[in-house]
C-alpha cells in the first residue's frame, strides 16, 4: 500500500477525530455560557478565543482535503508544515505548562483529550507518511504565521473585553514585559520546531528518492 493511500486513510481519521472533537467542545462551551445568561453569540466568541481550537480548526481543515485526495494550495507543503508545527506545539505546550491548572472531567475530559493529544498524535502520522522533500529553510517563515497572528488577535480581543485565553499570554496578570518575553520564547520555541520538521521533510524526501 503507497503512501498516498495511508495517508489520505491517517487524514480521513484525523479529520473525523478533529471534527467531533470541535463539535464536542463547542457544545460545551455553549452550555457552560447558557449557565450564566449567555446565549450562542457569546460562546462561539469564547469559543474562537483559543489557540487550541483555531489550531485544531485548521488542521481538521486541512485533514479533510488530504482525506479527500488534494494536494494544491491548502494542502500543500508549506500548509502542512504550518499546520503541524502549530498542532503538535498544541500537545507539548498543553502538556508543559496548562495541563496541571485544571482538572477537566466528564465531558470536557474527552474533548480535552482529543483537542490535546489524539489529534496531534494523529496529525503528525499523516505528516509523516505524507508526500516529502518540498520544504525549504525558507518555508519556515510560514510556520510563524499562526503564532504571531494569534498573538495579535489574542491581546486585541483582550484589551476589548478583558479575558485571556491562556495565562501566559495575559499582560494584566504578568504585567507586559513577562508577557512580551513569554511571546518571544514562544516565538523561538514555533521556529525550532518549524526548523526540525524541515530537516526531518528533507530527510525523509531524500531517502525515498
Amino acid at each position: 500500500m503507497g503512501h498516498g493511500v495511508w495517508c489520505r486513510r491517517m487524514a480521513a481519521l484525523t479529520a473525523v477525530v478533529g471534527w467531533a472533537a470541535l463539535i464536542l467542545q463547542l457544545v460545551i462551551v455553549v452550555q457552560k455560557m447558557a449557565a450564566v445568561g449567555q446565549g450562542f453569540g457569546p460562546a462561539l466568541w469564547r469559543f474562537l478565543g483559543f489557540f487550541t481550537v483555531l489550531t485544531n480548526l485548521g488542521v481538521a481543515i486541512v485533514a479533510t482535503e488530504i482525506a479527500l485526495g488534494g494536494l494544491h494550495a491548502l494542502t500543500g507543503a508549506r500548509a502542512r508544515l504550518t499546520a503541524v508545527v502549530s498542532i503538535v506545539l498544541v500537545g507539548v505546550i498543553y502538556a508543559l505548562l496548562l495541563r496541571n491548572v485544571w482538572s477537566p472531567q466528564g465531558a470536557q475530559l474527552v474533548a480535552d483529550r482529543l483537542l490535546h493529544q489524539a489529534v496531534p498524535v494523529l496529525f503528525l502520522i499523516v505528516w509523516l507518511v505524507g508526500p516529502h522533500g518540498r520544504l525549504r529553510l525558507a518555508d519556515t517563515v510560514w510556520a510563524m504565521a499562526p503564532p504571531l497572528a494569534y498573538l495579535v488577535y489574542a491581546l486585541a480581543r483582550g484589551e476589548a473585553d478583558g479575558w485571556y485565553a491562556y495565562w501566559f499570554l495575559d499582560p494584566a496578570k504578568l504585567g507586559a514585559e513577562k508577557m512580551a518575553q513569554n511571546a518571544v520564547v514562544l516565538a523561538v520555541v514555533f521556529f525550532t520546531t518549524a526548523l526540525i520538521f524541515v530537516g526531518v521533510d528533507r530527510a525523509i524526501g531524500h531517502r525515498r528518492g
